[in-house]
């Protein structure tokens, strides 16, 4: 296993330093992270994830092809790593998906395809979790703490360059659907928020139970939360005056 040290880190930021004012492109930008991420820490794969407007985590930069695996199945079992990080804005890892029990729908299919460990760290924007940053091996990997500071400060990093390009007025098709994203999540949590009033679901059965209807319905999970939020609403209208 290659031991990451704090200078390698360092060489490696500084290298993407213009990032750090950058609003350009923000796809190639997402890109070259992922490339120095997958360099240094001497992976299979590494990947970027950013939320779509239905709540799904998207590869928008891979160095490998099997980093589509994370996002596959991800998205099929509704569990993962991935999943994890996102919706509970913090890191996670696992050194050996052979024996995981946290996921026990992704996990044997992961190993299938040629995945066994795994790190992910969620992507932060104004108190929210806007995607992951993810390393991925082929074989077993005990994850290191000097690892797991490494891929924070590249997801910080990805962060403050997805906050500057957001911030632009020129901000590009990626960005222009990152925000259409961030404007139905408001959405959702609305809904998610009025399922778990009226019926006692926690946070992830109210969002699985529109996302069950919206596939079901060959539908977007906004279009079901908007008409929650709308039923809630007539069933309970606001009083006039």
């Amino acid at each position: 296993m290659t031991r990451i040290d704090a200078a390698d880190v360092h060489r490696c930021l500084r290298e993407l330093g213009d990032l750090r004012y950058a609003a350009g492109n923000l796809q190639q930008a997402l890109r070259r992270i992922v490339d120095a991420t997958h360099r240094l820490f001497s992976v299979d794969g590494a990947g970027l994830m950013l939320v779509d407007p239905d709540l799904l985590l998207r590869n928008v930069a891979v160095s490998d092809e099997r980093a589509n695996t994370l996002e596959e199945l991800q998205i099929e079992h509704g569990e993962g790593p991935c999943v994890d990080a996102f919706e509970r804005k913090d890191l996670v890892d696992s050194a050996d998906l052979t024996s995981e029990r946290r996921w026990p729908d992704f996990s044997p299919v992961a190993v299938q395809r040629g995945v066994l460990a795994v790190m992910a760290c969620p992507i932060p924007y104004n108190q929210q979790a806007i995607g992951v940053v993810a390393v991925f091996s082929a074989t077993r990997r005990p994850w290191t703490p000097e690892g797991e500071l490494a891929l924070v400060a590249f997801t910080d990093l990805a962060a403050l360059l997805i906050a500057n390009t957001m911030a632009s007025q020129e901000r590009g098709e990626l960005a222009d659907q990152l925000q259409r994203a961030l404007d139905a999540r408001i959405i959702l949590e609305q809904a998610k928020g009025m399922l778990m009033a009226s019926e006692g679901l926690s946070d992830v059965e109210a969002f699985e139970r529109m996302r069950r209807q919206a596939r079901a319905e060959r539908r977007r999970v906004a279009e079901v939360a908007a008409e929650v939020i709308e039923g809630a609403r007539s069933r309970d209208p606001t009083p006039s005056g």
